[in-house]
């Protein structure tokens, strides 16, 4: 067990010399709002929140807190799964929301330089008008911040065809846990220079330093899309189908997967109505996206004809961009209607997608082993499930004790499938202890190895990945 430092009325003066007391907060309501994020209904208070907007600032706060052993907890949106934002220990939470700003957006060099406060589609907006295009989309990306993506490579949709938050990072302005300031690579698309710190810091879940700038390389923006709802009667149908797209040629930009409990659960949060046969068991949303509208639709169609040959039940089709807009809402809903009015818990399951009907046959036969209800959806076209656990009815005893167990046996046929833990929710803090599901004790020492040349104090986002 680690042993930090409380905060002291000297801590406060300090803090207060060197980012304004205006930008201190100590007050009941304003630790609070910092002490949770959407990881089920888990609460740990810090001891004090500050709100630096210079990297300067944050270089001071950490050389002091490095020196005195304080705990150092940075925040985003509070947009996370796994608790990587949850002051276990207290002490400082380095909130980031001033960090704001996009720096520079590069259209020769299709790069753009931004801070890690930029709410993730505030981003896509703006290149967007300029005919640029970022495509990692989380459901979140309305309210989460590009540093939170940052910390646990977030996908999305998108990340089918055009990859995740780590592949259009180039460079990043991390403060060490000791104040020193660095840059981990370059503004360039090659890089062979040294070990690759860019992508060691991308997904570390400020256990390794905070982040303060990222340069990002974009594309440019398709012009159209094709959108489709291809309903099932059978999950392993379903399944099945999203192997064969990718095995007969197609490529899409995107292609989720929705149980349709999971859909009507979307259906009852935003208090709409889609008229969708008694028979239904699961849904496939399956984007196309390119340049020329002609070109998509004679894809699109063909896509369905032969889904049809093959089975399934029938097909919708989505022209207008209103009609688009609306799917897409139900779709990124889903998770936020699991949470509604439920105590959960969201498993970030990742296997090949081949795999896909085995990991549902096996979770169906959990579900009624452990007598639980689940909210089942997510990326299926990269093989990455969302399976939401809703408590229900179930007592607090079982809840604690007896679906953890359950949760072991989802992760390990997930490993035995040669899938793994999380996609992009990351590890942080309520799945630290299934991690050795994952990775050996080597695995883990190595891991740790790096934690301590990085944060040899370990108080940097303390009592996070790994487990205890």
């Amino acid at each position: 067990m680690n042993s930090f430092k409380k905060i002291s009325d000297e801590d406060i003066k300090y803090f207060n010399q060197k980012i304004g007391e205006l930008n201190v907060y100590i007050d009941l309501e304003t630790l609070t709002r910092n002490a949770k994020d959407y990881t089920e209904d888990l609460i740990y208070i810090p001891e004090v929140v500050l709100k630096p907007i210079l990297t300067q600032e944050i270089s001071e706060i950490l050389r002091y807190c490095n020196a005195n052993k304080i705990p150092v907890t940075v925040r985003g949106a509070g947009t996370g799964l796994s608790g990587g934002s949850l002051p276990i220990f207290g002490g400082v939470i380095l909130n980031m929301e001033r960090f704001n700003k996009i720096i520079n957006i590069d259209k020769e060099n299709l790069q753009a330089t931004v801070e890690p406060g930029v709410i993730n589609e505030t981003f896509q907006q703006a290149v967007g008008e300029l005919g640029l295009f970022y495509p990692p989309d989380p459901a979140s990306k309305g309210s989460c911040f590009l540093g939170g993506n940052i910390a646990h490579s977030s996908g999305g949709p998108k990340a089918l065809k055009y990859g995740t938050t780590k592949d259009y990072v180039l460079n990043l302005e991390v403060v060490l846990a000791n104040g020193e300031i660095i840059e981990t690579g370059a503004n360039v698309l090659k890089n062979s220079t040294g070990y690759n710190l860019t992508q060691l810091m991308i997904g570390s879940e400020g256990t390794l330093g905070v982040v303060t700038k990222i340069v990002f390389r974009l594309i440019h923006k398709p012009l159209e899309t094709f959108l489709m709802l291809a309903k099932y009667k059978t999950n392993e149908l379903a399944c099945k189908h999203v192997s064969k797209i990718f095995n007969h040629g197609f490529n899409p930009s995107a292609c989720e997967l929705m149980t349709i409990n999971a859909f009507n659960s979307a259906l009852h949060y935003l208090n709409l109505n889609f008229d969708i046969d008694t028979s239904i068991s699961c849904l496939l949303l399956i984007e196309l996206d390119g340049n020329n509208i002609q070109t998509l639709q004679e894809e699109g169609y063909t896509l369905a004809e032969f889904l049809t040959n093959e089975g399934c039940d029938d097909i919708l089709f989505f022209d207008s961009f209103d009609q688009k807009e609306h799917i897409w809402k139900i779709r990124r809903s889903i998770g936020e209607s699991a949470k509604h009015n439920n105590i959960y818990k969201e498993e970030d399951t990742v296997i090949p997608r081949a795999s896909l009907p085995l990991l549902l046959e096996k979770l169906s036969t959990i579900e009624t082993l452990y007598g639980f209800r689940t909210i089942t959806y997510g990326h299926a076209g990269d093989g990455n499930l969302h399976i939401n656990i809703l408590k229900d009815m179930l007592t607090d005893e079982y809840w604690e004790n007896e679906i953890p167990k359950a949760i072991n046996q989802i992760f390990e046929y997930c490993v035995e499938l040669k899938g793994t833990i999380s996609g992009e929710h990351g590890i942080g803090f309520v799945q630290k202890k299934y991690i050795p599901i994952a990775l050996n004790s080597t695995h883990i020492t190595l891991m740790k190895g790096i934690k301590d040349v990085f944060d040899p104090k370990g108080i940097l986002n303390p009592s996070k990945i790994f487990p205890d």
